[in-house]
């Protein structure tokens, strides 16, 4: 190994030793470690509601539980914590609508935007919308989810 080859790489390893010595010492508050999102779904609910998910090729589009197919890059909204942002019964006439886009507004092109679940049977329906309410936010990171919603649904930024 030539000497600027051992020069290099002894750089790199000091990177990666202040880079790990720094990221162990960097507290910038008591949120940082917790995960924001969870479920209040009993096992069956959310068993169901994630196979009613898979099966509709939901993540097509959405991301939930920050899973999405990478080769996909429509831009609709994460589900993660919907129900922080929804009722249960609001997401159920949202999935009924025979035209969504009368529900809320895309501005996606028509091929990504959301379609009617109205054809998939009615309890079918109840089970995603029951499962997509019980997904949720903690207090401390909804704001940040209703702007991030607010500003990719209008365009807008988001009101203070």
């Amino acid at each position: 190994m030539k000497r600027g080859e051992k020069a290099v790489l002894a750089l790199i390893g000091v990177v990666l030793v202040v880079g790990v010595i720094r990221s162990m010492l960097h507290v910038e508050g008591k949120h940082d470690r917790d995960i924001p999102f969870y479920t209040t779904a009993t096992g069956d609910v959310a068993i169901k509601g994630m196979d009613i998910y898979n099966h509709n090729g939901c993540k097509e589009c959405h991301s939930l539980w920050t899973m999405k197919d990478i080769l996909e890059s429509v831009p609709a909204p994460m589900l993660d914590g919907i129900g922080s942002l929804r009722s249960e019964t609001w997401l159920y006439d949202y999935l009924s609508s025979p035209n969504p886009q009368a529900v809320l507004p895309s501005r996606l092109k028509r091929e990504y935007r959301m379609p009617s679940y109205l054809s998939i049977p009615e309890g079918d329906r109840h089970i995603l919308a029951q499962y997509l309410a019980s997904l949720k936010v903690k207090d401390w990171y909804l704001d940040q989810t209703k702007k991030s919603e607010y500003e990719k649904l209008t365009g807008k930024v988001y009101p203070q």
